[in-house]
């Protein structure tokens, strides 16, 4: 079961599960809100993927799904996952990670995994998804690693933190066999445009500017999303039960630094017609509370599952920038709604 399965992350998930493992069966759970969308699993509704609409807010509906498909995994990405939309609406972030993880735990564990043979809750796992942003902000050297207190500084990194510290109770409280990962900046097809690098493809091709907050220096480790997908398939066959993994792709990129990447991979695929793509670039007021830096160190993963990211930053951008320009309907579908890759996060006082 993968809740936010018709979302970026969760949406590749799905289709690697689906083509790499070829026995598995997926049950994706998606309450199809504005970045979740079922063109993300177009063509893939079938025998051995079955799709259930639901919030995971409503616990019933969560029980109900676990009792009739009666996965051995759960996948939990669903999640509000914007930085601005968590300044300008905290509470739908309160609502979806905090409730909704809550929810989810709650249903596994009193609803299904209870009922479940000895050889079922064997072999049961409960993969919680989240973020590097629950351990704050670094200076110009250091990483984040598994035991790096928390230290959220965002409405929406302080409910993943919330969710975070659930889903260890839940382990260490009723014995739920729960194992947290928690990913850098992910990047890669299927995502929404409201983050960075999808919205500076799509306001390039239309000429439109490609805003960069304050100076560009803010850095992020950057991580493929099929990189992110193997990881979590790793983390559910064999992962240690109660422990945290931290995934990252050893791809630390400036936010200039990106958006020039990408600048010169759309001049290598569809050439501008006048000038260059980097004459676009336009320095904007930064978002309040901007962590300057975030990485991950993801050695215990690597030393311990033997997982390690196989795409570099250059192919991994170029791979991206690809899938968009081959892909204009889905963006034009997407942008049917209520999103016009306006700026987000403006209202936030003084930060």
């Amino acid at each position: 079961m993968v809740t936010g399965g018709a979302g970026f992350i969760g949406a590749n998930l799905t289709h690697q599960l689906l083509d790499e493992d070829h026995d598995t069966r997926v049950v994706v759970y998606d309450a199809l809100t504005y970045a979740g969308n079922l063109d993300n699993i177009e063509g893939r509704i079938g025998p051995r993927c079955v799709f259930e609409r639901g919030d995971i807010c409503d616990g019933a509906r969560v029980a109900d799904v676990l009792r009739r498909h009666r996965p051995h995994h759960i996948f939990h990405l669903a999640a509000e996952s914007h930085v601005d939309r968590s300044i300008d609406g905290p509470g739908a972030f309160v609502r979806t990670n905090v409730q909704g993880t809550f929810e989810m735990l709650e249903a596994a564990r009193g609803h299904y995994y209870a009922e479940l043979s000895p050889a079922e809750r064997a072999s049961f796992r409960f993969i919680h998804v989240s973020t590097d942003e629950v351990y704050g902000s670094l200076g110009a050297e250091g990483a984040f690693r598994e035991t790096t207190p928390y230290a959220p500084n965002s409405p929406y990194a302080a409910s993943k933190a919330a969710a975070d510290h659930l889903a260890r109770a839940y382990h260490v409280t009723y014995r739920l066999p729960v194992i947290t990962t928690n990913c850098s900046n992910n990047y890669g097809p299927h995502q929404f445009p409201e983050k960075l690098i999808p919205l500076v493809i799509l306001n390039a091709i239309e000429d439109r500017p490609l805003p960069v907050y304050g100076d560009g220096a803010n850095t992020r480790d950057w991580l493929f999303v099929g990189d992110h997908a193997r990881a979590l398939r790793r983390v559910a066959a064999e992962g240690r039960v109660g422990e945290t993994y931290n995934v990252g792709g050893r791809a630390e990129r400036t936010t200039l630094e990106v958006v020039r990447a990408v600048c010169a991979a759309l001049e290598t695929e569809r050439p501008r017609r006048t000038g260059r793509y980097e004459d676009l670039i336009t320095f904007v007021e930064d978002r309040p509370g901007h962590d300057f830096r975030y990485a991950i160190d993801p050695t215990k993963l690597e030393t311990e599952l033997g997982w390690t990211a196989t795409m570099a930053f250059a192919p991994g951008i170029s791979t991206t920038v690809r899938w968009y320009l081959e892909h204009e309907a889905w963006c034009e579908r997407i942008h049917t709604g209520t999103y016009r890759r306006e700026r987000l996060g403006l209202d936030g006082g003084d930060g």
